[in-house]
């Protein structure tokens, strides 16, 4: 084992000894080199007369480019565009979305966590947590309604068992129930979980209720009271896109500092809430469970996942960090935004007006949805897959079939006024493969 990863997990040992029992074998082993990066760094401070450290080409006393492309982005300077960004993601930007999620998370005011690390998106993200705490054989906590590249993800790239449970009660809210005898059983099986909580779900649509997410995060202490080890991730993606009853924040804030056994883990970014999904910005946010600022322990996870950073992507790109500073500093920004959230929830009811029309009750039920991008049809008649080429073939309709029963219908990307059309077509479509 490198000194650096060693010096790590003896930190946390002292600090926090769950969250070292927590890691995986290679997050163990991860650490960040004292090399080019950190040289370069003191260099940066340092060197005021010349600075041969990185490799990066310069001239007239900035970063060297292209005037084809700087000619498009003539309104940033260059060296907030083309240098590399350091490794855990530009200072201002952390600083930045930290402010936004305190603003945006009341139960995260008062609490303890890291601050945030640049990712390269929400995907991105999961697959540091993953290296970081995932072992062959460990045990994932999810719904059975999943976004399919978990598997991916967790299971194929890092041997994780996904243990799943009905997303909801035959009454229509979240089967808190069933979460709980599913933790409990692998908690009682393995001593350490990984549950993974994604609200607004994809590709259900649905976010818990206030009790619901009490319940959800009651359950998670009870187990770890028990003596289990509990990453709690909290996939956040849609975070703010909350259109009807149910949580208007991310569970994180009540899993941060709750209990020793419980890192809660915060995934979300600029990706899906900004709209800027090709920008590939996301973050990372740590929080053990100590009721006090343990910062040993936050510095270690911090090297630590800058380690795998470092190790398999370098940095983040430095173009897309800046532009996202640029949005929320802007003071047009929180209007424009709310601008389109009006636009989605338009979309998302007008979705839920039709579908209680009673047209289309022979054909489907559908799933509960109150957030997000999607919502799911539970057909009664034909098979998902079957229905999902004919729309194709037949209508020029594309969907997702998630299930023999389920198709998935991102009602984020069709114009409100096409809302109705869509489900006629739909339904003409179950219709003719009836």
């Amino acid at each position: 084992m490198n000194p650096l990863a060693a010096e790590l997990n003896e930190s946390l040992a002292q600090h926090s000894p769950h969250v070292l029992e927590m890691l995986s074998d290679l997050g163990k082993n991860l650490f960040f080199p004292k090399g080019i990066l950190t040289q370069s760094a003191e260099a940066k401070e340092k060197a005021h007369k010349y600075n041969a450290t990185i490799g990066i080409a310069t001239e007239n006393g900035g970063p060297m480019y292209l005037s084809c492309i700087q000619d498009k982005l003539s309104s940033f300077d260059p060296k907030d565009i083309y240098p590399y960004a350091p490794p855990a993601g530009k200072p201002e930007l952390r600083a930045l979305w930290r402010e936004k999620m305190l603003r945006e998370n009341p139960s995260q005011v008062g609490k303890h966590f890291s601050s945030p690390i640049v990712t390269n998106a929400l995907t991105h993200g999961l697959s540091i947590v993953a290296d970081m705490f995932v072992d062959k054989g460990d045990h994932l906590i999810l719904p059975d309604m999943l976004w399919g590249n978990y598997n991916l993800t967790f299971g194929t790239c890092s041997g994780a068992i996904v243990k799943k449970y009905p997303t909801f009660t035959a009454n229509g809210g979240f089967d808190v129930d069933a979460f709980k005898a599913t933790l409990q059983n692998s908690a009682e099986e393995k001593g350490k979980v990984i549950v993974l909580l994604n609200f607004p779900n994809n590709p259900s649509g649905y976010t818990p209720t206030v009790a619901e997410g009490d319940a959800l995060v009651a359950a998670i202490k009870e187990v770890a009271e028990g003596g289990c080890n509990v990453v709690a991730i909290t996939d956040d993606a849609y975070f703010g896109l909350f259109y009807e009853d149910s949580l208007k924040e991310s569970l994180f804030g009540k899993l941060a500092n709750l209990h020793p056994r419980i890192l809660a883990v915060k995934l979300d970014g600029a990706t899906k809430e900004e709209f800027v999904w090709g920008f590939r910005t996301g973050f990372v946010t740590f929080a053990d469970g100590h009721d006090y600022e343990n910062a040993p322990v936050m510095n270690a996870l911090e090297k630590k996942a800058m380690g795998i950073i470092r190790a398999r992507i370098s940095n983040c790109p430095h173009p897309s960090q800046t532009f996202v500073i640029e949005a929320l500093r802007s003071p047009e920004f929180l209007k424009q935004k709310e601008e389109k959230f009006q636009i989605m929830k338009g979309r998302a009811l007008k979705t839920k007006e039709v579908l209680n029309s009673g047209k289309y009750d022979a054909a489907w039920d559908y799933y509960p949805f109150n957030s997000g991008y999607f919502m799911c049809l539970k057909l009664k008649t034909v098979d998902a897959e079957k229905l999902r080429l004919h729309l194709l073939d037949k209508y020029g309709v594309g969907a997702i079939s998630t299930t023999k029963t389920d198709l998935r219908i991102a009602f984020s990307c069709i114009a409100e006024q096409d809302i109705p059309e869509l489900f006629d077509l739909i339904y003409k479509g179950v219709q003719d493969l009836a």
